[in-house]
């Protein structure tokens, strides 16, 4: 499914405009991700838990050239799914 297709799905389901669906889907995602770059995770209960994950420096293999390089140290945002949301896939 696309964004296209999920505004289409949102309005079908709630019964507003297309317009609308956009609006809504647009302030979540852009609500999610303010959250998790302030540092603080969004949990919604029944679907799941949104937050970011912590990646240390390391050491990586260029493949190309198998010579070691460095990796830095980044966030990386993470989605673990709640009871009802595995419930409702099994």
């Amino acid at each position: 499914m696309n964004r296209t297709e999920m505004i289409a799905a949102i309005a079908d389901k709630a019964n507003i405009s297309k317009k609308d669906a956009d609006k809504a889907l647009k302030a979540f995602t852009d609500t999610v991700a303010e959250e998790l770059a302030a540092g603080r995770k969004v949990q919604l209960v029944g679907f799941g838990t949104f937050e970011v994950s912590e990646r240390a420096a390391r050491v990586g293999i260029n493949p190309h050239t198998r010579k070691p390089l460095e990796i830095k140290a980044s966030k990386a945002p993470k989605f673990k799914a709640g009871k009802a949301l595995k419930d409702a896939i099994n």
